[in-house]
């Protein structure tokens, strides 16, 4: 049985202490949680939903240096995210790859202009270059994506960047930081910060999500590593403190390969908000996004306008031979970006920053903002600087550069599954195989659309703290997003094994998988 049960995890949160307490169990969170136990403090992670529920679960699907900084000239942003590209690759094999991107060229002046920027991608990237730019003729642009649009097509220009999957690469985090000793929990929402006669922040109370139990969990340094949900905190800790969380919503459009059957990817250089747009292949699906569109409340299950779908339907449709449509859609999701305001949201001088800043509060607690998956090892040794000083910690290396994450395993390794779903276990491959062979029906596929065998609705129980319908369909597996029909229609199934292996009743499962139902409405265009 693992050692990553939820259960022993509330017996060793409840009532102690930490040398860091991080609240968040998202990209940003989960990265600080490693990086505080690889370098031997005590440290204890507390999620109020699951981890990467939220924005850390519906990017993109890129590790990417931010090509489009190039036009803005930012080469810092650019070059720090191009350097933890590359340690993301070396580190975690089995979730990161390469993925060649196309982008098609219709004018005479992009070839020069194109090339020119991406050979400076390419120098900026260095000796962490996955492949150098090049050009591609009419005949081989069409070869290389199919349904790219033909008209007045002069050829294209090729580069490199990374591509993963977000959701499992939180949870393959949230196992990392537990394998060094981490306390992790998903289902624990703070709802009160403990303070000391001077005021200081030196732990929280919070609730099991569960059985309602509150906790006080004590701890030397708090950091407030919520994502969008940053400013909730940061109000709990001093309710005058000025907001500076700005949510900006991102869309993405999920469809069958045949829209664009082809391992490259195209990036759309020109859309109507002078965005770029990608057209992706991950999973054996398509994804097509992004959208930038400001909000004025965090949402945890945010909804696509229906401006932001046909936004994407019309900009991919200008470079794609067949147009999308909304009858091809297999799957909506949208995630909120956590723009940051230096000076305040309210402030009449605005400064978004694309960046991520570390603010230390009067209390003491150390809130990390902003910022990417990209670059979540970097953001959270920036926040443990901090951390380190605030608590007057010993000063220990950062280790996180050369640390392999769990399931590591050599990118040319024959043991490397070949099965794309089954690859981003790397090595924990076999012991997903050993739960899906425990029972025949275990080894069936839970949709005929969707690639992964029930057995892993038990393991992710066992292994992977998964708790509801919604953890095992939208996380855990990518269900939800490569189908949200298939999802919706075997939530029931899913429910069954989730309450035998968790000594529910049945009356659970069917509320669990009603509940489940109800969010996967919401990533379908045709009910």
């Amino acid at each position: 049985m693992s050692d990553f049960l939820r259960s022993k995890m509330l017996e060793r949160a409840d009532g102690k202490s930490f040398d860091v307490l991080v609240v968040g169990g998202g990209a940003t969170g989960l990265g600080v949680a490693v990086d505080a136990a690889q370098r031997g403090y005590s440290t204890c992670l507390v999620e109020a939903h699951d981890f990467a529920k939220g924005t850390s679960s519906r990017s993109t699907k890129l590790v990417h240096g931010g090509v489009r900084y190039l036009e803005q000239l930012d080469i810092a942003l650019v070059m720090e995210a191009l350097h933890e590209r590359g340690l993301m690759h070396q580190n975690a094999p089995h979730l990161v790859h390469d993925l060649a991107f196309l982008v098609p060229r219709y004018t005479w002046w992009e070839g020069p202009f194109y090339g020119a920027g991406l050979k400076l991608y390419d120098l900026l990237a260095g000796k962490r270059n996955l492949a150098p730019s090049k050009f591609l003729s009419t005949a081989q642009t069409i070869d290389a994506i199919p349904n790219v649009s033909r008209e007045g097509l002069l050829g294209s220009v090729e580069y490199h960047d990374g591509q993963f999957d977000d959701a499992r690469m939180a949870l393959t985090l949230a196992r990392t930081a537990a394998d060094l000793g981490a306390v992790v929990l998903n289902q624990c929402r703070v709802n009160e910060l403990l303070k000391d006669s001077h005021g200081m922040v030196h732990g929280v109370r919070a609730m099991d999500g569960e059985s309602g139990r509150v906790m006080e969990i004590r701890a030397t340094v708090v950091v407030n590593a919520c994502g969008i949900f940053s400013d909730e905190l940061r109000v709990l800790d001093d309710g005058k403190t000025p907001r500076m969380i700005e949510p900006a919503q991102g869309v993405h459009l999920v469809f069958d390969k045949t829209l664009q059957p082809s391992q490259r990817a195209i990036m759309v250089p020109h859309t109507d908000d002078g965005r770029v747009l990608f057209v992706i292949p991950w999973h054996e699906r398509i994804v097509v996004g992004t959208t930038d569109t400001p909000m004025k409340k965090a949402e945890i299950e945010p909804r696509a306008l229906p401006e932001e779908i046909e936004f994407i339907l019309r900009n991919a449709g200008r470079y794609l031979e067949r147009d999308p449509t909304r009858a091809d859609v297999r799957s909506v999701y949208a995630g909120m970006r956590p723009l940051v305001h230096e000076s305040g949201v309210d402030s009449p001088s605005k400064s978004i920053s694309r960046s991520h800043k570390v603010v230390v509060s009067t209390s003491g607690m150390v809130s990390i903002m902003g910022g990417k998956w990209t670059t979540y090892r970097r953001m959270a040794e920036d926040t443990m600087a901090r951390v380190i000083d605030v608590g007057q910690l010993d000063r220990r290396p950062c280790g996180t550069e050369s640390l392999h994450v769990r399931g590591w395993i050599a990118r040319d390794d024959a043991a490397m599954p070949s099965e794309d779903w089954l690859r981003v276990y790397g090595s924990d491959a076999p012991v997903v195989r050993a739960v899906c062979a425990e029972h025949p029906s275990w080894n069936q596929p839970m949709h005929a659309r969707l690639p992964y065998p029930l057995g892993v609705v038990a393991y992710a129980v066992r292994h992977e703290m998964a708790r509801s319908v919604d953890d095992v369909l939208a996380r855990r597996t990518r269900s939800l997003l490569l189908d949200a029909k298939a999802a919706f229609d075997c939530a029931d199934l899913v429910a069954t094994i989730l309450a035998k292996e968790l000594g529910r009743e049945s009356a659970w499962a069917a509320k669990d998988a009603e509940a489940f139902r109800q969010i996967a409405k919401g990533y379908q265009l045709v009910q």
